[in-house]
Formats: structure tokens, sequence, C-alpha cells
């Protein structure tokens, strides 16, 4: 399956038809409170290794849910945040987290030559693929945090066995 992910991830490269989208949830919490616990850090930390500027994942666009002014809600931009800054690309933040809508829209409107990646809370990431498009509905596990969903254009169907591996941390 990792061919298949490697050969769309190329495609997108040399068409500027549509993106494959990356699907991950935001890193681990902690017992209370908001933000990320240490292994929330070590994992957004890994991110640049996984889907950095040196992968096969050719990520071009970042989108990640809003973040609320009382902290809440900012797991999925922390986790991101490495990664952004490794490639050089700001993280759209346009959305709020119940709003699949509009992530469906950002990813259809997109124009750019490389991938989408978006991290949002896992219980909503089935929701924004069945935005997309996706028939067949997965439910991302509560209990794991490494898990990469793709969803390849036209988005009917939506790969689930991607797995970040960061070295000390479970998938």
């Amino acid at each position: 399956m990792r061919s298949s992910i490697i050969i769309a991830s190329l495609l997108g490269l040399v068409a500027a038809g549509p993106p494959t989208v990356y699907l991950i949830r935001h890193g681990e919490k902690p017992d209370s409170g908001n933000g990320l616990s240490a292994q929330g850090v070590q994992r957004s930390q890994c991110l640049p290794n996984v889907f950095g500027y040196q992968s096969s994942y050719y990520i071009a666009k970042i989108i990640a849910q809003t973040p609320q002014s009382d902290g809440s809600q900012q797991r999925p931009y922390d986790t991101v945040v490495p990664l952004s800054q490794n490639l050089g690309i700001p993280i759209d933040t346009s959305c709020q987290r119940d709003d699949q809508k509009c992530v469906a829209k950002l990813v259809n409107n997109y124009t750019g030559s490389g991938n989408i990646l978006i991290c949002w809370e896992h219980d909503a990431l089935s929701d924004i693929v069945q935005a997309l498009g996706a028939k067949k509905v997965p439910t991302y596990p509560s209990s794991d945090y490494g898990i990469i969903w793709t969803d390849v254009s036209p988005y009917t169907s939506v790969d689930t066995s991607g797995v970040e591996n960061c070295p000390g941390l479970p998938n």
C-alpha cells in the first residue's frame, strides 16, 4: 500500500490535478487542560520526518481546525507547527472544528501542485472524509494517534492503513 501512496504523491508533482489528502489526528493530550502532552510534543516534532520536505508525501497545504481564544481546540494546530516551519508554509485555520463542509471546500478549491495534510480532532475526521465524498466512512480509533488516512481523488475511498512510525511513540 505504501507504494500506491508514493505513486499518488509523485503524480501530484507531475500533474496539477486534484491533490491527495492525508488526514491525521492531533498529538497526544495531557490528562487535563489544553495543549499537548510530552508525547504529543514528541509526535509534533516527528512530523517533519514523516511529511517534511524530504518525504514522498509532497505536502503543499496544511489545514488544522481553528483554535479557540480560550486555548481549547489548540492541539491540531500545535501538532503541525513544526511541520509548517519545516516546509515553510502557513497553516490554514479558517475552518471551525464541526464545519466539515468548509474543509471540503478548501480541498476542492485547492489549485496547487502538492498534496494536503489535514490535522483534526479524531472524532471529526470521519465527517471530513464523508464531506469529501467517501462512500464507506471509517472511524478513527479513539485510542490511536499515529494513523495516517489517505484519500485520493475523487475522494470516495479512504485508505486507513498508513502509520507515522514516530520512534518511541505508539501508532
